[in-house]
Order: C-alpha cells, then sequence, then structure tokens
C-alpha cells in the first residue's frame, strides 16, 4: 500500500558541496522524526508511507538521500559512516526546530547512523526506531565505502570486528523510548548482532522488541508495502512517550510505600544483564531498588522468576549469614506495571570489580568463597526451591573450531554425575555481591539477584563464580576458586571429571561470545576487558581446567 494521503514538501538541502535531497510531512507536534534509510540501493522513497503514518500520528517526519543515494548527488564509493552521520546532523539542524524533541529510526546501516546520532543529541533524542540495524567497527567510520572489494568491506567482513563498536557503548546508556523491529528473516545482519543491540537497549532503554515475522532485511520496502505492519510498528515507537514510558509502574510503586511517602529521585544502577534496576530515593531518604524485565526471554519468564525471588527474599529475611534485600512488593507478571517488576530494600555497599590492590583482590576473593559456603548451608525447612536447570549442552554449545574445544564439549557428553544437593544461588559472582569497608575491615554488605536460586550441586555455584574471576581477572584466579571455597570450609565438591563436568558445564554456556558478560563490568570501570582479552581469558581458563581435571 502506498502512501497516506497529507502533504510532503520535498527540498533538498546543500551540504559539503552536495545537493541532498529530502521530503518532509506534517506539522510542528509531539516531535521531530528522522528516518535515514539503509545501504545499498536504500533511499527516502520506500520510506515515504512511514512519514505520512508518523504525520498523522502527530508528528513532524523528515527523510533524506544520503549522497550517492536515490536524488542526491554524490558518489556512493565516496561516502562514509562519518559523512552519513554529518549529512544526516546537517539536515537535523536545518530543519528539525532545536526546541523539538527527536525521534530518530535507522534501517541496517543506518542503526549504527541513529547511535551516532543519538550519542551527539543526547536528551534531546526521545526515541529510536532500529529496524534490522547493523553496527560497525570503530575503525570502520571514516573508511569510505568503496566498491565492494576495499578497505571498508575488509574491516566489515572481519569476524566479530563489530563487537567494539561505539554505537553498543551509546545504545546501552540510552534512557529513553526504543523499539528493535526484527524480521522473521534476516540473511544480512547476523543474530549475534541483533542480540547485543537488544542487550544493549535492555540496559537501561524503555525497551521493546517488536517481530516482524513474514518480512526479510528489508523491512523499510516491507512497511512501504504493507500498511498494518507499518502502522503498528508507528504506534510501538510512539507510545508512551509523554510519561517516560513507565507511568504505570510507578503508580504501582507509589501503592506499595508507607502512607504519605513518595518516590524523590529515581535513578539507574549500573550492573545489570538480565533486568533494569532503578534506585528510588523517598522523600524521608530511604532507598529502595526496583528491578524490572524488559528483555523479552526474561519477561516471558518473569511470573517464575520473580515469585521465586519474591520467595527466596521471605525466606532469607528469616535467616542469618545471608545478607540479601528485603521485599517490599512484587508484581510477577506485570498487571499492575508497565513491567514485571520486584521493589525490594537497598543494602549498603558497592560491587568491587576492580584490580587496583592485589592485596584486596585476594581478600575479596576469600571473602567471596565463604559468603558462598554460608549460602550452601541455607536448609529451607518448608519447601526446596525448584532442581537446578543446565544453561547449555552438548548439542547447544557453539564454540570456535579446535581440539581443546572438542575435549571440552566431550566432557559433558554424558549424563550429570551424582549428587548431594545444596541450596543455590545459582548466579553467583562478583557482580552481584556488594562490599563495604576497606583493608581488614573489608566486608560483604549484601547478596542480590536471587531471581535463578536452585537446588542441585554445590560445584554449580562455584563453577560460575569461579568461571566470572576468570573472565574478570585471569585464568589463575578462577581455577583457583575451587581452592579457596574448600579453604574458607565448603565442603563435598566432586572429584576429578566429576568436578570437571559441572566446571565445564557452567563455562561453556558463555561460547563463543564471553563479552556479553562484560557491559556491566565495563560500566563499572573494566574498559580493559575487550571482546579479545575475554576470548582469550576464556581459552586459557578452559585449557586450565582440563590439564587439572581430565585425568581419565
Amino acid at each position: 500500500m502506498g502512501e497516506l494521503s497529507c502533504a510532503y514538501d520535498d527540498f533538498t538541502h546543500v551540504h559539503d558541496g552536495e545537493r541532498l535531497s529530502a521530503v518532509s510531512a506534517g506539522p510542528r507536534g509531539r516531535a521531530t522524526v528522522v528516518l535515514l534509510h539503509g545501504a545499498g540501493i536504500g533511499s527516502k522513497a520506500r520510506l515515504r508511507p512511514l512519514l505520512g503514518e508518523f504525520a498523522a500520528q502527530g508528528c513532524h517526519a523528515l527523510a533524506l538521500d544520503f549522497s550517492g543515494h536515490g536524488e542526491s548527488t554524490g558518489e556512493l564509493a565516496e561516502l562514509s559512516l562519518r559523512r552519513r552521520f554529518e549529512q544526516a546532523v546537517a539536515v537535523i539542524d536545518a530543519y528539525a526546530p532545536a526546541e523539538d524533541p527527536l525521534v530518530l529510526a535507522g534501517f541496517s546501516m543506518s542503526g549504527q547512523t541513529v547511535a551516532d546520532l543519538a550519542g551527539h543529541y543526547g536528551r534531546r533524542v526521545i526515541a529510536l526506531g532500529l529496524c534490522a540495524p547493523a553496527v560497525y567497527a570503530p575503525e570502520a567510520w571514516d573508511v569510505p565505502f568503496g566498491d565492494g572489494d576495499g578497505r571498508f568491506s575488509e574491516i566489515i567482513r572481519t569476524p566479530g570486528g563489530w563487537r567494539d563498536s561505539a554505537a553498543l557503548a551509546t545504545l546501552r546508556s540510552y534512557e529513553g523510548r526504543a523499539v528493535l523491529a526484527v524480521p522473521g528473516t534476516d540473511a544480512v545482519v547476523p543474530p549475534e548482532v541483533t542480540e547485543a543491540v537488544e542487550d544493549a537497549l535492555s540496559a537501561r532503554a524503555q525497551y521493546t522488541r517488536h517481530e516482524v515475522p513474514a518480512a526479510d532485511h528489508r523491512l523499510g520496502e516491507w512497511f512501504r508495502e504493507h500498511a498494518d505492519d507499518r502502522r503498528e510498528w508507528v504506534t510501538a515507537l510512539l507510545d508512551g512517550l509523554e510519561d517516560d514510558g513507565w507511568a504505570a509502574t510507578g503508580r504501582w510503586v507509589a501503592g506499595q510505600l508507607p502512607p504519605g511517602r513518595t518516590v524523590a529521585r529515581s535513578r539507574f544502577l549500573s550492573g545489570g544483564w538480565s533486568s533494569q534496576m532503578r534506585g528510588l530515593t523517598l522523600d524521608d531518604g530511604e532507598e529502595l531498588v526496583l528491578r524490572m524485565f524488559v528483555k523479552p526471554f526474561f519477561r516471558r519468564h518473569a511470573p517464575g522468576l520473580l515469585a521465586r525471588e519474591a520467595s527466596v527474599l521471605r525466606l532469607l529475611a528469616e535467616r542469618d549469614g545471608v545478607p540479601a534485600p528485603a521485599l517490599v512488593a512484587v508484581d510477577a507478571d506485570g498487571g499492575h506495571g508497565d513491567r514485571p517488576g520486584l521493589l525490594m530494600t537497598r543494602l549498603p555497599g558497592r560491587v568491587r570489580v576492580d584490580e587496583e590492590d592485589p592485596g584486596t583482590l585476594g581478600r575479596r576473593l576469600d571473602l567471596l568463597a565463604a559468603q558462598l559456603v554460608r549460602i550452601h548451608a541455607v536448609d529451607p525447612a518448608r519447601e526446596r526451591p525448584r532442581v537446578y536447570e543446565a544453561w547449555t549442552s552438548p548439542e547447544r554449545v557453539r564454540t570456535a573450531p579446535g581440539r581443546l574445544w572438542e575435549r571440552a564439549v566431550a566432557v559433558i557428553r554424558r549424563d550429570p554425575p551424582p549428587y548431594r544437593g545444596r541450596f543455590l544461588h545459582r548466579d553467583y559472582h562478583p557482580g552481584n555481591v556488594l562490599f563495604t569497608g576497606a583493608g581488614d575491615g573489608l566486608r560483604i554488605s549484601g547478596v542480590v539477584d536471587w531471581v535463578e536460586t536452585s537446588w542441585g550441586p554445590a560445584d554449580l555455584d562455584v563453577a560460575h563464580c569461579a568461571t566470572a574471576l576468570a573472565l574478570l581477572h585471569g585464568p589463575g584466579h578462577g581455577l583457583a576458586f575451587r581452592d579457596r571455597y574448600e579453604e574458607q570450609g565448603g565442603r563435598g565438591l566432586a572429584d576429578g571429571r566429576d568436578h570437571l563436568y559441572w566446571r565445564l558445564l557452567d563455562t561453556l554456556a558463555y561460547c563463543p561470545d564471553a563479552d556479553r558478560l562484560a557491559g556491566p563490568w565495563r560500566e563499572l570501570g573494566r574498559t580493559d576487558l575487550t571482546p579479545r582479552v575475554l576470548a582469550d581469558r576464556l581459552e586459557a581458563y578452559v585449557a586450565g581446567l582440563l590439564e587439572r581435571y581430565d585425568h581419565a
């Protein structure tokens, strides 16, 4: 289906010696929407029906042809990511009134351009629409596209090069509305890129994943021809703009507070991966934490996950030795708020993942091991938590080729070893532990994130923490964590290949993309944890495990 019945204004903007062809629709209203086409034969022509749709929903909308595309002058081979960004800025600054909030929507290659613009315009950007987006390695930024066999093509074809993209860091820090449109089939953008974009947007944005099952990568063309899908996507992008996207949750939170109390301040907390964490300060100074699930997987499983966490927090409130938050309220299915959520007290202290003082690091690791021993000593009198679930299997593991990885996968190609069941945190690692004090006064003040609590072998918790330590601080610290655990009184771990089974069952769940763990760590200052560093540490850690335990 074609364009909606509205007035379109075609115009030309001169920038850097080139004439950029552009079009607008709709009067000034809710926001100025900027639509950006993809690479290759992409142009603004296929986006005109979208302009009309945004205009019909009260927005002023713009689209342009980048140089070398559509009706603009210039050579496509001379275009670059930097020049796309500069051309978009030139049109926005000239035709989007400075006081207008911005909604940025981009297709394919313009996923990178949208992120670049979001970083440039900051809080003026209130919504992002990313349609089958691509992101690129930093070194590709200034390189002309060429004719398909030059330096730009070499960079973007480097496996995993996109993992260092500045776009992902920008999207991770973005706090406005964000809708990721995902086609049913995408032969252009690898699924791991889409997953990385989703992980980044889930950190702070009011995020929604929008599936278009019948479409392929060319979503601009699809939306041009399918009015219902087009309208549904535009509505999803504009939904909740006026109330910051969490009005219902705000009302639910207000209803859980003591009479007369209100939320004076709300801010995002760093370090979350599976959920968004907000710190809430009440008008009397009391501090609470709100966990909200936004990723589709966790939203689907939220009723079970949050009900389990609420139950565990009630259990731990009756026991000494495990400093956990106190439950305030839970909305496990999201029926009362914008997202499923759990409200709890805020514990003192902070997450420590630094390496500044080797002596302090050793003290922290001993405290981690001792706290895990106390967790495993919890004996629920009334009802045990669910039996653990494995997070990978020989059939699901994806590793690099090579004998080392073949040996590792072979270890878990068996029935699980017999074990004595224990109360498991199941996601115990430095990112879920709070510390206070320094030197001899260093203490653990809190253990958080109890949604995965399970019943199973103590080896699994040891394995999970050890994997994180290997990635954070080096393989040696991961290999030594069992020894620390046993030195602190831990008992009952398996020996030999049985223990190796549990260690690798955890570690192999992070192949081939250990970097997905590191976003929160980098937010906390560990910018040294590049994808290459993490991949090398993971491989060295697996080699160390096999050398130590694989003696069958």
